[in-house]
């Protein structure tokens, strides 16, 4: 384990709640957020990750610096799954435009604290039963699965176990009040459907937590090292949601690299738990391969999709889905690339032309 100051700790706790307050502040009167705002936010986000990146190169040396921007890229590049589930809930909720950013602001606080959670049981458990390394990297190697099949696409935030229980605790009118969580009704105080959206962004957040921590817990086993990465990645995700927001669809083939990722993750993950509980002869992946492996595979994934678009009816599906206030779920771009590609869309293009 890292030998980490204590003036490193607060500098991080210091830097998340300015960031945050200032955040608050800018955004304390309900607006669209429109892709200019959102780049620039997004520099801030990504430049505060990198700065603090070097300040735990200075620091705590060159490995520790190599793991945390290798996992602080690896929660990145696992959150653009967040993204998508981000548009389904606001699509359902019919949420205006100009709340959601209040909403994931909420959204990404309760993530701070759960993951934090999630990742000191994680560390605990691994420092004292290394052959658990194991068990994640099955998850890694099912969820690899389930992205290359296509069988995570579906999500329903009507079903979603915080929103029962959030109805079960407290009324929750039909309409919005403004960016107000609750107001009063006939003397009773009542939740709006803002805060049920935030109760299924957290649910929707836990669901992928499955996921980031065995993950980033292959990077490295470090406390700090593996909560500052996913801190500083889940800060940024709310500008980076504002930012793709409508572009999500033309990354069709980001859906495979994140699956190439993780199933590299949980080679890493084997070989790392094989190394401590089998042999030590067996060859562990160097921090710095899988920060090379992470950087090429997504920057090969986006120029693919670029390079290869998908057709304008297929490309403009997800949208029109996500225009509707239905329950059930909203095809990702990797399930209209299948739908495009299949034999019954082959024939159905035949008979129009």
């Amino acid at each position: 384990m890292l030998e980490v100051p204590l003036w490193l700790w607060v500098a991080f706790a210091a830097t998340v709640v300015v960031s945050l307050a200032v955040d608050l502040l800018a955004h304390r009167t309900e607006h669209v957020i429109g892709f200019k705002e959102a780049a620039a936010w997004s520099g801030v986000w990504v430049g505060l990750a990198l700065v603090f990146g070097a300040v735990v190169f200075l620091v705590l040396g060159t490995t520790a610096g190599t793991e945390y921007t290798t996992a602080w890229l690896l929660e990145k590049s696992l959150s653009v799954d967040n993204l998508f589930v981000f548009a389904v809930i606001f699509a359902y909720f019919r949420v205006p435009r100009a709340y959601q950013h209040r909403v994931l602001f909420f959204g990404v606080m309760g993530a701070l604290v759960f993951r934090g959670v999630f990742l000191t049981l994680g560390v605990a458990v691994v420092s004292r039963f290394t052959a658990v390394l194991f068990a994640f990297a099955a998850v890694l190697f099912y969820s690899t699965y389930k992205l290359l099949k296509g069988e995570e696409e579906g999500f329903d935030p009507g079903k979603s176990f915080a929103l029962r229980i959030l109805r079960k605790v407290v009324p929750v009118r039909d309409e919005y009040a403004g960016m107000k969580f609750f107001v009063k009704e006939a003397g009773k105080r009542v939740a709006t459907p803002l805060l049920a959206v935030v109760a299924a962004i957290e649910a929707a957040d836990l669901v992928f937590a499955v996921d980031s921590v065995p993950a980033v817990l292959a990077v490295s086993d470090d406390l700090f090292i593996v909560y500052t990465s996913n801190a500083f990645a889940i800060l940024g995700l709310r500008a980076l949601y504002f930012l793709l927001s409508g572009l999500l669809d033309r990354f069709h083939y980001l859906n495979m690299g994140l699956a190439v990722i993780l199933g590299f993750i949980g080679v890493k993950l084997v070989l790392q738990a094989a190394h401590k509980t089998i042999s030590p002869s067996v060859p562990e992946i160097p921090s710095l391969i899988s920060l090379a492996v992470i950087v090429v595979v997504l920057a090969a994934s986006v120029v693919l999709s670029m390079r290869r678009p998908l057709p304008p009816q297929s490309a403009a599906a997800p949208q029109s889905d996500m225009a509707t206030k239905t329950p059930g779920t909203v095809s990702s771009p990797r399930a209209e690339r299948e739908r495009r590609d299949s034999p019954e869309e082959h024939s159905e293009r035949r008979d129009d032309d």
